[in-house]
């Protein structure tokens, strides 16, 4: 069987590139609307960061989420999507590892 080719995305505030599946997409929604996307299939303008706590603290002083999604990110959001990030950062990490884990069962 032929292997399949794994998207990689940048992080925003690392600059690193990873698979996509181990990044967490922040999407700007055609509502203006800027919210987390675990699943990667909102429509909308996406940005990738790490799931590290590191990662999105370095985003947010460097406003790497305002270039990424070409729309002024206020603080307000920033700190929302923080208290956003700390709960889908066990979830998203959780989700991960089970993945890793079918794979290696493969």
């Amino acid at each position: 069987m032929k292997q399949r080719k794994t998207p990689l995305r940048k992080c925003v505030a690392c600059q690193e590139m990873k698979a996509k599946r181990e990044l967490i997409r922040v999407v700007r929604t055609p509502e203006e609307e800027i919210q987390i996307d675990l699943k990667g299939k909102k429509s909308g303008r996406g940005a990738y960061l790490c799931g590290k706590q590191v990662c999105f603290k370095l985003a947010k002083k460097s406003h790497a989420l305002d270039r990424a999604l070409k729309q002024s990110v206020s603080a307000e959001i920033y700190d929302q999507l923080e208290r956003d990030f700390i709960i889908v950062e066990d979830e998203f990490n959780q989700s991960k590892d089970e993945m890793t884990d079918e794979s290696d069962e493969s």
